[in-house]
């Protein structure tokens, strides 16, 4: 086990959390010591929802530990039945509970109660939370589906499909769910169940009435709806709608799936193809983009900063081990060799070696990305409060794609602005101190008072910063003179210039680092 500041994904039993807060009428019994409650906050306070989760602990202490922890857990699960009176429930332990090995499936047997029991087996050392979710949501498909009536099929006016994977924690599922249910509705597709998000007990029994299953989310519900097919040869999307290809792919994947016919063009709203082609856009052709979070959100980015953006792909990963296999097909389609891997240290690495234009990442990224001053769009959990907005903001469908090329674009024509206000620093109006106004402070409002010109340096000149190169060969020095003229270079870039020059420098054996040297360098590196 690695201690770490940040992590990409939390426990498996978090995973659980996310489906029965998801669902209206289920409850979780979680078998937890005292400590391993704290998951409420994601939900109360980075989801905002208005209510708590629907998890009852058990909360046990150390001295605990020396009596009947398996009736503690007992307990609470007539005490949950009781209060809350759910239409199902779910049993597990967390990952310290697990080392005590008190069985929560076997005891809630025990119990005979009158509700279905589901026990959830989540090893905690092995996997993590998408899969908690994606085993958690199969498990509760498998007990509770109830085989179709023929009789119901033969009355449908319109094709019916559920949409599965959306959650509670999911990064925008609530408008990606309202944006894709609407596009289904206008090729003629009626949804019957959204799951697990806004599902009931009753609505999961029914899963299996509907023609087929739209999967959106992968991670959580490709396990639920390949064992549906299994079981009851209903057929699945493939396609995640995640960008304006994707979305049009999408619509004949349905049409197919349907037999109905496919729309000859696009809806008004479809505004991102036509706006990647104007005047503004092409600025940004050919910028060099990173992208890391979940499996499903890293590939369709890649297909759209490629396909839709003009941008050219320099480096990708995921966390999702679990679609390693389909992360590292992707990789290749670019070039490129993909990372999986959970260490966000390993992440930042990666981009202080590639220096990307543009980072699409996680909150993690965002952080990463915010130190080395480097643009930055989310586009994946991990993600904290201000990724859940009060506004309608899906990822998903032509929508999406207009929200997705407003987020990507945004930050780098700010850097653009960044540069051009850079330009005249010297101006009473802007200073050396400030910071990129899109990357945020970080500096405190003292530093950021601007400083005197002396007769050796200008307002204009950026302080100096120590990089890991020049740290660990203290053999060359700036110039103040090859300093402003380093600061003339936009920011977004500067690193990587600073980073080559000292590289170059050190290489030749240069002492002081001069103008000269500084274009000697570029120079090389522009072979």
């Amino acid at each position: 086990m690695q201690l770490t500041l940040w992590t990409y994904e939390g426990p498996p039993h978090v995973g659980a959390m996310r489906v029965a807060t998801a669902m209206t009428d289920v409850h979780y019994v979680l078998h937890a010591p005292q400590g391993d409650t704290y998951a409420d906050l994601l939900f109360t306070m980075i989801e905002r929802l208005p209510r708590r989760p629907p998890v009852t602990y058990t909360t046990f202490q150390a001295r605990d530990l020396g009596g009947d922890t398996a009736e503690l857990f007992k307990d609470a699960a007539r005490q949950a039945m009781a209060r809350f009176n759910p239409a199902a429930m779910l049993v597990g332990s967390s990952c310290t509970a697990e080392l005590i090995q008190d069985d929560p499936g076997g005891l809630a047997q025990a119990l005979q109660l009158t509700i279905p029991v589901v026990a959830l087996e989540l090893p905690s050392y092995q996997r993590k939370e998408n899969w908690g979710a994606s085993e958690t949501f199969y498990q509760l498909c498998r007990h509770l589906v109830h085989k179709p009536e023929d009789v119901e099929k033969l009355t449908k006016a319109r094709p019916t499909c559920n949409i599965l994977g959306p959650s509670a924690l999911g990064f925008r599922h609530r408008d990606d769910v309202k944006e894709i249910t609407q596009l289904l509705n206008q090729l003629g597709v009626d949804v019957a169940v959204v799951a697990p998000l806004s599902a009931s007990v009753a609505d999961v029994q029914k899963l299996a009435e509907a023609d087929f299953n739209v999967v959106l989310y992968p991670e959580i519900g490709l396990a639920a709806a390949q064992w549906l097919q299994r079981q009851f040869d209903q057929p699945y999307t493939k396609t995640v709608p995640l960008g304006s290809h994707a979305t049009r792919d999408f619509i004949a994947e349905v049409c197919t799936l349907t037999g109905l016919p496919q729309p000859a063009q696009d809806p008004a709203n479809a505004h991102a193809h036509w706006y990647a082609k104007s005047v503004d856009s092409t600025y940004l052709t050919g910028k060099r983009v990173y992208i890391f979070g979940d499996a499903t959100h890293v590939v369709a980015a890649a297909r759209i900063a490629s396909q839709e953006m003009g941008f050219e792909v320099v480096g990708l990963g995921s966390y999702s081990r679990e679609f390693a296999r389909e992360v590292r097909d992707c990789a290749k389609r670019y070039g490129v060799e993909a990372l999986i891997t959970d260490d966000y240290l390993e992440v930042e690495t990666q981009i202080n070696a590639l220096q990307p234009e543009l980072i699409l990442g996680t909150q993690m990224e965002r952080h990463i990305a915010k130190r080395q001053g480097i643009p930055c769009a989310v586009i994946s959990a991990p993600v904290h409060v201000q990724d859940f907005p009060a506004r309608y903001a899906p990822q998903m469908g032509f929508e999406g794609a207009n929200v997705l090329f407003d987020t990507w674009v945004h930050p780098l024509m700010m850097g653009l602005e960044e540069h051009l206000i850079g330009m005249f620093r010297e101006d009473f109006e802007f200073h050396a101190g400030a910071a990129p106004s899109h990357l945020g402070s970080t500096r405190p409002a003292a530093e950021l008072t601007p400083a005197p010109v002396s007769a050796t340096a200008s307002a204009a000149t950026p302080p100096p910063i120590a990089s890991p190169t020049m740290a660990a060969s203290h053999q060359a020095s700036w110039s103040v003179e090859a300093e402003k003229e380093l600061g003339k270079i936009p920011f977004f870039v500067r690193g990587k210039a600073r980073r080559n020059t000292e590289r170059f420098a050190l290489d030749q054996g240069v002492a002081t680092i001069t103008v000269e040297t500084l274009y000697d360098a570029k120079a090389h590196f522009s072979r």
